[in-house]
């Protein structure tokens, strides 16, 4: 059977065939045809990598012309009252409805990759928003460690449980906007320390001025990050830096 994920797709810009993948998860209320947008950019520095964006499996609660990886409650009291501390513990909570998706997303990277003949050394997770919260639950719970995780203005669900549940460690980079009122930054700093204390390599990135999406200066730092995980010179036992 057909795994039902699938998105618009961007090729390797050298050479007949792949020799790694990223795969880009876009966030609520958008497509794989937002996220893809970032493939151009980031292939200057990974000219062997291709690059794929699948649509999520919902359509959106509350944007039917876009899709949603799993619901999240926009008019939740913890939203509404603006507090980030309130807003990063509700997204924490989370993680049961990331469960549900994730054997979808799991079938998918596994389909991909045997499509394309790679390892799964060689394999990136890019996120946004929600899709940095799915790529962080189902990357590091996978048969095999991917490259790395690159997460854009997201969140940790579940990190109470997240040392106990690691099946495949990988270096993470996380970038956030200092002015995003959708996922506070804090929800940054959140990530990085339930990441660093479950033992993985985990730097962060604040995009200054920015709020809910996606500045130059990530994207420098996405490619960068991916570039030296890609290639295996960044791995899930060495420390990697965390600049401001």
């Amino acid at each position: 059977m057909s795994n039902p994920l699938d998105g618009p797709r961007h090729p390797q810009s050298r050479g007949d065939r792949p020799k790694q993948l990223v795969v880009l998860l876009h966030g609520y209320g958008a497509d794989g045809q937002d996220l893809i947008g970032l493939a151009p950019y980031l292939a200057r520095s990974l000219p062997d990598a291709a690059f794929v964006a699948p649509d999520a499996p919902e359509a959106c609660e509350m944007s039917p012309s876009g899709r949603q990886w799993f619901a999240i409650d926009l008019d939740d009291p913890a939203r509404a009252s603006g507090d980030p501390e309130r807003m990063v513990q509700r997204y924490g909570a989370m993680g049961a409805r990331a469960d549900a998706v994730a054997p979808l997303l799991h079938a998918f990277l596994d389909a991909e990759r045997d499509r394309h003949g790679l390892p799964d050394r060689s394999i990136a997770l890019v996120g946004f928003s929600q899709g940095t919260m799915l790529s962080l639950h189902v990357g590091l719970r996978r048969t095999n460690p991917l490259a790395g995780i690159v997460g854009f203005s997201g969140a940790l669900l579940g990190g109470e449980t997240l040392a106990e549940e690691i099946t495949s460690p990988a270096p993470v980079q996380l970038i956030h906007g200092d002015r995003d009122e959708m996922v506070p930054a804090l929800a940054m700093f959140h990530a990085a320390g339930a990441l660093g204390r479950a033992g993985l390599p985990v730097g962060f990135h604040v995009s200054n001025g920015t709020g809910h999406g996606i500045a130059q200066d990530g994207i420098e730092v996405a490619a960068a990050f991916l570039g030296s995980v890609l290639a295996g010179r960044l791995v899930a036992d060495e420390p990697i830096s965390c600049p401001l």
